[in-house]
């Protein structure tokens, strides 16, 4: 995939957003398969899943099959999901086990990725069992989140991270209470990177989320750029009176943080939830959404008519994602500009995708 037709440059004034062909040639999401998402972390499933010694889960990023599991010794394990032996997947689903078995050829596991048992494999030269492994990869958790990196190439996920908690935590929002609520699933007609660059500004408000704008101060929408991640900050605004809003508490400090942490993850804190938000490519041109809400400490759960709302917004973004990538296909479009005022997120993004699949 060539990649000379984008020169980035860190003067939002003069920058260009990345070409077209970024988001319709095939080609370029084998090379961020290999360049961002298996060397970023990336949210595989919930700390809840492997609690305790013996469960696991399988999952899969960007193609890649991969198993956590939580080892007798209560060790967090991630590792690959093909058998050492002739490529079969192992592990499906989520449950408990003591071994995992490849349902090929019946070879087993350890739940830290060391072979168990090879059936009838004796009189091979060469090989020593003891020696067999599936192969490993990093993996954390944060709050409910298990998040894996699968070739190893990159940062500590504290350092990824960075000032995250903290910011969440000052909102009354600790992730370690948070419970899960509700899950929304939406497969959509654009390229990743698409609804990535939607997510990052607020500039389209005004125009394709009229119920949201009601919601937010839009004067004081500002987006703040960090190493690894990027925050925006939308202040509530307060309701007047007889005025039906779905964000209507009267506190001083009310407010909602939205979090993106590259390449794909997103985070939306308000007052009374907390959604993540995962962003997987099932092809160039179609993309998985992936919505989770959660509540704070032992509070019910989510309000019908918070996710109702959400979908709202949600369906309007569709719309534009897929009008974006009927739009990026035409002969007379290459690249755009940015508002230096609104667009620095998408700025950021393009910056830190150029600068890994370089």
């Amino acid at each position: 995939m060539d990649l000379t037709g984008y020169s980035a440059t860190r003067d939002l004034a003069r920058a260009t957003t990345i070409p077209a062909t970024w988001y319709t040639d095939p080609r370029m999401l084998e090379l961020e398969k290999r360049r961002v998402f298996a060397r970023s972390w990336q949210v595989v499933g919930h700390a809840s899943q492997v609690a305790e010694p013996g469960s696991f889960f399988a999952a899969d990023i960007a193609g890649e099959p991969v198993v956590v599991a939580r080892a007798a010794d209560g060790e967090l394990h991630a590792f690959s999901n093909v058998c050492r032996h002739r490529a079969s997947l192992i592990a499906s689903g989520c449950g408990k086990a003591n071994v995992l078995r490849c349902p090929y050829h019946g070879w087993s596991y350890r739940l830290d990725g060391k072979l168990h048992a090879a059936p009838e494999f004796d009189g091979v030269k060469d090989w020593e069992a003891s020696a067999v492994c599936l192969p490993g990869m990093r993996a954390e958790t944060w709050g409910p989140f298990v998040l894996v990196n699968v070739d190893g190439d990159a940062p500590p996920l504290t350092e990824v991270l960075g000032d995250i908690p903290e910011q969440v935590a000052g909102l009354g929002c600790a992730v370690d209470g948070l419970r899960f609520s509700a899950r929304r699933e939406y497969v959509i007609a654009c390229n990743w990177k698409v609804y990535v660059d939607n997510y990052l500004e607020g500039y389209h408000l005004p125009a394709a989320h009229p119920g949201l704008f009601r919601e937010l101060d839009y004067a004081q929408y500002r987006v703040d750029t960090y190493r690894w991640y990027s925050s925006q900050y939308a202040p509530i605004r307060p309701a007047r009176e007889g005025e039906k809003r779905q964000y209507a508490d009267p506190l001083e400090d009310n407010r909602a943080l939205y979090f993106w942490i590259f390449p794909n993850f997103m985070l939306n804190v308000y007052p009374d939830n907390m959604s993540s938000n995962v962003i997987l490519p099932l092809g160039h041109d179609r993309t998985l959404t992936i919505f989770e809400w959660f509540t704070y400490g032992g509070g019910a759960g989510v309000k019908p008519e918070t996710i109702a709302f959400s979908d709202e917004i949600q369906q309007e973004d569709i719309r534009i994602c897929e009008a974006v990538q009927r739009g990026l296909a035409s002969s007379f479009y290459d690249k755009g500009r940015f508002s230096v005022r609104r667009e620095n997120g998408v700025h950021h993004f393009h910056l830190l995708l150029d600068e890994a699949l370089r």
